[in-house]
């Protein structure tokens, strides 16, 4: 069974999932900060491949991805670094990104190193619906992973559909018509969104992004979907502690409010 499956099976509500860029803020961060966040108790890991000509990440993913360019950071080298990370950790691990790193790495190539280092799904935000289906469906499900789509509050029911009945794993549902960023609470139209989207009985399981940065806007997201992605919050995090260990532990405890 996929990891990702297992955790929605034995976990219904409060999934906490957390984004980080690879290569961030040290070359060698990677497995350090993984392992970090599963001992805390993080449900999901979401590593993110810096690239260099981002669409949907806010100021500071942005910083954080050209920071790991400068320091070397690579697919390549991220698989090397990911290469024994299943002999400590069990958590569901997702490789974010978009599609050009895949592309010039190989696609079949990529997907056989994601199956080789016990990655369970992607989340690749400029694969379009109908690509997917055509030209990396199989590939991806042949090595046991999950593509992750997502939905925005521009996306309209029937797509909304399509997509959940194309999907495994779970819905990544953007709660902002905007980059990613850290923000204090929901507006009208996003309570709205969260309201229409649930009004839609979709298979596939949900979690909220963009803009959740603390433990209030957690706790809001979660009476909305089964869980919420925090990103930038733990990015900045990182970006200002040299204690990274000790940083991760106490950022985690204060989402948890543990």
């Amino acid at each position: 069974m996929n990891r990702i499956d297992q955790l929605f099976r034995e976990k219904k509500q409060n999934i906490l999932s957390i984004y980080f860029t690879a290569g961030h803020p040290l070359l060698n961060s990677v497995a350090a900060i993984i392992k970090t966040l599963a001992s805390e108790g993080v449900d999901m890991i979401e590593i993110g491949m810096p690239f260099s000509d981002p669409i949907a990440d806010g100021p500071v993913i942005q910083k954080s991805s050209h920071r790991a360019l400068i320091n070397g950071m690579s697919v390549k080298n991220l698989f090397e670094q990911l290469k024994d990370i299943r002999k400590e950790v069990n958590i569901p691990l997702i490789l974010m990104g978009y599609l050009n790193p895949v592309i010039q790495y190989g696609v079949e190539k990529f997907s056989d190193k994601c199956k080789e280092t016990g990655i369970d799904g992607l989340i690749l935000p400029d694969l379009p619906l109908d690509i997917y289906l055509e030209e990396y469906k199989t590939i991806f499900e042949s090595r046991g992973l999950y593509n992750i789509f997502l939905i925005t509050p521009q996306t309209s029911n029937n797509r909304i559909l399509q997509i959940d009945n194309a999907s495994a794993g779970f819905l990544y549902m953007v709660a902002a018509s905007s980059t990613t960023g850290m923000r204090k609470d929901f507006e009208k139209y996003q309570q709205d969104y969260f309201e229409r989207v649930k009004n839609l009985n979709l298979k596939t399981p949900r979690i909220i992004g963009f803009g959740i940065s603390d433990h209030a806007t957690f706790a809001q997201a979660c009476l909305h979907a089964s869980g919420a992605i925090i990103g930038s919050a733990f990015v900045n995090t990182l970006e200002k502690n040299k204690e990274t260990e000790t940083a991760i532990r106490g950022f985690v405890r204060s989402i948890r409010q543990a």
